[in-house]
């Protein structure tokens, strides 16, 4: 079975890239790849989940005690907030907003500033910040039992099924929200301020389930500063990238390449599957995206699997990198015992405690391969971070106040400036001082122009993805061969489309 969903490319770029045109400052960056939003059959889909109390938040008369109030200043923060967008979604009064959030790259800071503001906002309320990883196993039982939180970052591994959550009528239509004035943009209504494309991902049948606040660029990262004070250039090309590890090597003071040691997964989408795309294009990626039957079998992928091999059968990578945690290996790479790491545009900011003064990470786009369809700019991006409410939620019209707060000009700022991120939010990054990294991510982003590309999704069949990375590690370590590599990722790709219990997510049309 499969599910066919609508793309739209990389447009709300062209918006983030206005907001910082003719300023001093520039940047972007985000998190893990958002997932895609199906549309669910009409048959399967749930009665409509917005709770009544959350429809009357927006009925005339409360929107109009809105307009009739006057403006609101939070001095401490710097903030002016226009009469009408004092509170119209007329949330629930004094009672404690229950948000839990996946605390992973990113951190936490960013909620706590978000909650923050909602408090200086709302005084008769407070909001309860709870950081966890693994969602799913936390938050289930909350489900079942009948008492989720009334804000939820369904991000990271292990998180919640999202389109089993919209079937079962477990998630609030946002459309209020959408359309209630923004926090901090006056004139404007919240949807307005939001990159144009950027949500398109948590629409499903038409209703916004989820919201995305963050974007990402993935790359390969080295240090600016060591760079500069040994006089290399980034290799444009894989034949150069090859020599300049050769060099490096040969040098002796560093290992060329380490990865995220025992998550493997990292090289798979950040260097082996923008690889295929330098190698043919966006023909193999749709193919392997949509799970395809012999998706795996294409020359593309052969070769691409082929040139991260040799990155090992040569020596390239850090002795010990497969049995360190990603941030050990990230802190290894730090220390300057390896040039490259792969990595998302969270690495900054994750790191972040430990990165030494003058390191400035910078990220490149994965080099151009001799002969082949992509540019060396092509840039893999995504956005992500998925945020939504539970319908059986205690306090909904606060947790939409919530996000509203959360997708604001002030808190993208903040979260620009002490992320090194970026969110989906026009004028977000405006008057922000912003790192070496997110400078260097959005200069790539800027330089691919409309040649991106959405990491991979194979068909949201998790065992595939998960055959992906575990098979990558044994790549890695010498254990199999790319022949062997190929064939097992096809034997479990015909595993699932022969499994008539598995859905196969198409996001780019045949």
């Amino acid at each position: 079975m499969s599910v066919h969903v609508h793309w739209n490319r990389r447009t709300f770029l062209r918006a983030a890239l206005l907001t910082v045109a003719g300023s001093a400052v520039a940047g972007i960056c985000g998190c893990v790849p958002a997932t895609p939003a199906p549309e669910v059959p009409a048959e399967e889909a749930a009665a409509p989940t917005l709770a009544p109390e959350v429809t009357a938040a927006v009925e005339p008369e409360t929107t109009a005690q809105a307009i009739a109030a006057v403006p609101v200043e939070l001095p401490e923060l710097g903030i002016e907030i226009p009469p009408e967008a004092v509170d119209p979604l007329g949330i629930e009064k004094g009672v404690t907003v229950d948000g839990v959030f996946f605390e992973g790259g990113y951190g936490s800071d960013y909620i706590r500033y978000a909650a923050q503001i909602f408090e200086q906002l709302h005084p008769e309320n407070t909001v309860q910040v709870t950081g966890i990883q693994r969602v799913a196993d936390q938050l289930r039982p909350r489900f079942i039992a009948g008492n989720p939180p009334d804000v939820i970052d369904n991000s990271g591994a292990g998180n919640l099924d999202t389109v089993a959550l919209v079937n079962e009528g477990q998630l609030v239509d946002l459309a209020p929200l959408m359309d209630a004035p923004a926090l901090d943009s006056p004139g404007m209504t919240f949807r307005e301020t939001l990159f144009p494309g950027s949500q398109d991902t948590g629409v499903y049948n038409g209703v916004q389930y989820h919201l995305n606040i963050a974007y990402t660029v993935y790359g390969v990262w080295h240090s600016q500063a060591l760079f500069e004070s040994k006089g290399w250039e980034y290799p444009q090309t894989w034949d150069d990238m090859l020599a300049f590890c050769e060099m490096v090597k040969n040098e002796g003071e560093m290992s060329p390449w380490t990865y995220q040691g025992r998550y493997p997964g990292y090289m798979a989408w950040g260097v082996w599957f923008p690889l295929i795309y330098k190698i043919g294009g966006m023909a193999p990626l749709r193919r392997i995206d949509n799970l395809e039957e012999g998706c795996f079998q294409q020359p593309e992928v052969l070769q691409a699997t082929e040139m991260v091999y040799e990155l090992a059968t040569k020596g390239y990578i850090m002795p010990g990198t497969e049995g360190l945690t990603h941030t050990e290996a990230q802190a290894e790479w730090l220390q300057g015992k390896a040039a490259f790491i792969p990595c998302g545009s969270w690495l900054e900011n994750e790191m972040k405690t430990i990165t030494p003064e003058g390191f400035d990470m910078v990220v490149k786009p994965v080099p151009a391969v001799a002969g082949g369809q992509g540019s060396y700019e092509a840039l893999e991006t995504a956005s992500g971070e998925v945020y939504f409410l539970p319908s059986k939620a205690q306090n909904p019209r606060c947790g939409m106040e919530f996000l509203r707060i959360l997708l604001s000009k002030a808190s993208a700022k903040f979260f620009a400036e002490q992320v090194s991120s970026m969110m989906p939010v026009i004028g977000g990054t405006e008057g922000a001082t912003l790192s070496p990294g997110m400078q260097s991510a959005l200069a790539a982003a800027e330089a691919a122009g409309e040649e991106t590309f959405l990491s991979p999704f194979y068909g949201g069949v998790s065992q595939v993805s998960e055959e992906v990375d575990n098979r990558m590690g044994e790549l890695l370590t010498l254990r199999i061969t790319p022949a062997e590599f190929v064939e097992a990722l096809q034997r479990s790709a015909d595993d699932a489309l022969a499994n008539p219990d598995i859905t196969v997510i198409k996001r780019y049309a045949d």
